[in-house]
């Protein structure tokens, strides 16, 4: 029933962790695809190549999602190939340790920049070609820590609340262009960012917060963003999917 046959999705930050499960799904359901990568080319045409076994088109596309004018090439490069794009996922982003009492300056910066301003450029850049086309579909990636906040990361808690106000805004102000405007917000998932934490001296710690007891695989991440991009959410919008085990429990 869910099919994304013929659509055009970009997915930032589209080579490895959910953005590559999500890149994987997107191509089994039809979907051609603009992967986006930062610095690992390789591991992007790696993806690329999986994805074409589906059947699907795809490009890999390298761009700094914190450089507006990297990102605006990037979308008007996907116009050129593919003609249109009608679902974008907004998934780049970073998680450091950085105690607010020794904060670094530049990590501040950079997870401001990477996590808000590479949400913001890639929807800014979209949605005009949506508005043209007469629809559109964007999901952003927030986080537990954007809903209840984390210690010792207090920069990536503030910049992913930042993302849930920021879909709540934009699905009011694009539903009048048919553009729906969703979030999927994970928590713990075992990806090469959270690996370390995950395998670390905090690990009981991390698990006994979750009560289904255990971290979530990329794929099971994958699974929500695509129903968020198919057809059997069509009268949704503006909405947070919470996908944590239950380890943060909001409506």
């Amino acid at each position: 029933m869910i099919t994304l046959k013929d659509k055009v999705s970009l997915i930032t930050g589209g080579s490895r962790g959910i953005g590559k499960a999500v890149s994987l799904l997107f191509a089994r359901a039809g979907s051609n695809l603009v992967i986006n990568y930062r610095a690992d080319r390789d591991n992007a045409a790696q993806t690329r190549q999986a994805a074409e076994k589906y059947g699907a088109r795809a490009i890999e596309v390298g761009a700094d999602v914190a450089d507006r004018a990297q990102v605006e090439a990037m979308i008007n490069l996907t116009i050129r190939e593919f003609g249109r794009i009608d679902i974008l996922v907004t998934n780049a982003g970073i998680w450091k340790y950085n105690p607010i009492d020794g904060m670094s300056e530049e990590l501040l910066r950079k997870t401001i920049d990477v996590n808000i301003l590479g949400t913001f450029y890639p929807i800014m850049a979209a949605v005009p070609h949506m508005i043209k086309q007469k629809s559109g579909n964007i999901i952003t990636i927030s986080s537990t820590a954007g809903q209840r906040g984390e210690a010792f990361h207090s920069p990536y808690g503030a910049s992913k609340g930042a993302i849930i106000s920021l879909t709540k805004s934009l699905a009011s102000e694009l539903a009048p262009y048919n553009i729906r405007v969703n979030c999927v917000a994970p928590g713990w998932v075992d990806t090469d960012m959270s690996h370390e934490a995950l395998e670390g001296e905090d690990r009981d710690n991390i698990l006994r917060g979750i009560p289904m007891g255990r971290a979530a695989s990329p794929d099971e991440l994958a699974g929500p963003v695509l129903f968020m991009a198919s057809a059997l959410s069509s009268f949704m919008t503006g909405e947070i999917v919470n996908v944590n085990g239950g380890a943060v429990l909001c409506g």
